[in-house]
């Protein structure tokens, strides 16, 4: 553990190197602090791993079935940026982090910056996993370092489009396929008193996958500095587009996932809802009452025939610094995201799409799914997955970022400034808090 933890003045000098997560090659200036050799502990293991996955515990008890003497241990947190990200960055502080961590990938770079991560690459079969794994996942997990792997991927959110099937066959409405058809649908179902949808005012996660998808960069590096734009480019396009329909009112602006939100949904006052994969499991839940009545479609396109689609979430399994057994720790994140039967029970009870690639091939998620009346959605989301661009960029505080944008959107939702003033002021606010931190910014 570095002296001045939680300052990234040391560890920054890994800069252009971060800027390639996502990326599945780059030639950063950073060393990658590969561990020289990750070799077996001596004598019976006990791994704690902490995650917010429901039914987690159960997967892990597959694991200790077959592992007598490597036991891993479930510690449940709740969701990362609700507070277990802050807990381990304590944790670690205090040098009693948990062997492993479940992080999102866009609070990698936030963790890799402050050295929070345990280079495994060296640790057996790890480096072998690349091909396991979806391109673009697997990028998340390496920075783009040479000889660095500093998690394993978990899960991911490719995006597509959940819609009511019979509300637009009934209301004879054309299901979108672009955004100005999505826009010229807004009016219409809202003169029939509903929604196209509800704009997620606090989900600014939600919103970066929106720019993914239309091809814009909110960080990038170049020679060690860091360059951010969350307002301007495709990312000013896609909020002057949800502007205008939020200005229009047609769309809702309920707080996401609460009992409100989900009666909404199971009472036909929205129709779509342009989400993650694992958001089949969340209407399902929410809103039983339509079953049967939903459909998915590929991401409303900006060009006419376009193919494109963002993410929006994914997981990886760390191994935290620190750890006293990396080489099991490792050992046991590779079969907990490469394991077919773990994979089906983690879909199953946790609801997670797997960034493994031999999903695709596991029943699971290859027949149809009752609550959407048959169909096999799967393949829509493996068709995003493949379809989402590997070289978007997270920065370094994005839990920040985040926050300083949202309490924007909440303001813009209710009809105080605009989402675009809102990016405008969490830019600046990124840029001063990367410099607090002496982390370069290019001017």
């Amino acid at each position: 553990m570095r002296a001045h933890y939680g300052k990234a003045t040391a560890a920054f000098a890994i800069a252009s190197a971060l800027a390639l997560a996502g990326c599945s090659s780059g030639g950063g200036t950073a060393e990658a602090e590969a561990t020289s050799t990750c070799e077996p502990s001596s004598g019976p293991v006990e791994l704690t791993f902490t995650t917010w996955v429901p039914g987690m515990d159960k997967v892990v008890d597959l694991w200790n079935k077959e592992n007598e003497n490597i036991q891993v241990k479930v510690q449940t947190g709740p969701n990362g940026n609700s507070g277990t990200y802050q807990n381990f960055f304590n944790q670690l502080q205090a040098g009693n982090a948990p062997d492993l961590g479940q992080i999102e990938y866009d609070a990698l770079p936030n963790f890799r910056v402050q050295d929070g991560l345990e280079n495994i690459a060296a640790c057996e079969g790890v480096a072998d996993g690349k091909d396991k794994f979806v391109d673009w996942t697997w990028g998340q997990v390496t920075f783009g370092e040479e000889d660095a792997v500093y998690a394993i991927p978990q899960d991911s959110g490719p995006m597509a489009m959940f819609y009511r099937a019979d509300l637009f066959k009934e209301a004879g409405i054309k299901v979108p396929t672009t955004w100005d058809e999505y826009a010229a649908a807004a009016e219409q179902i809202k003169a029939r008193g509903s929604y196209i949808t509800n704009f997620p005012r606090s989900d600014v996660n939600w919103f970066a996958g929106n720019v993914w998808q239309a091809g814009g960069q909110w960080f990038s590096s170049e020679n060690d500095q860091w360059e951010v734009n969350l307002a301007g480019g495709e990312s000013e396009k896609v909020a002057n587009y949800w502007q205008d329909l939020l200005d229009k009112k047609q769309v809702s602006t309920l707080p996401s996932f609460s009992d409100e939100w989900n009666a909404s949904f199971n009472k036909g006052q929205q129709w779509t809802w342009v989400s993650a994969v694992w958001g089949a499991s969340t209407l399902a839940s929410g809103a039983p009452d339509t079953a049967g009545k939903w459909a998915v479609a590929p991401m409303p396109q900006w060009e006419d025939g376009g193919k494109t689609a963002g993410n929006w979430g994914g997981s990886s399994t760390a191994v935290l610094k620190g750890s006293k057994h990396p080489y099991e720790a490792a050992k046991f994140a590779l079969w907990l995201n490469t394991d077919p039967e773990a994979l089906a029970l983690a879909n199953k009870l946790g609801g997670l799409y797997p960034a493994a690639k031999s999903a695709t091939e596991l029943e699971a998620f290859t027949g149809g799914v009752d609550y959407f009346g048959g169909q096999k959605i799967y393949e829509v989301f493996a068709e995003a997955s493949a379809n989402v661009d590997p070289h978007f960029t997270w920065g370094p505080t994005m839990t920040q970022t985040y926050t300083d944008v949202s309490d924007g959107f909440g303001k813009a939702s209710g009809g105080e400034g605009t989402l675009l003033d809102a990016l405008k002021n969490g830019e600046k606010k990124t840029i001063d808090s990367l410099k607090s931190q002496s982390i370069p910014v290019k001017e």
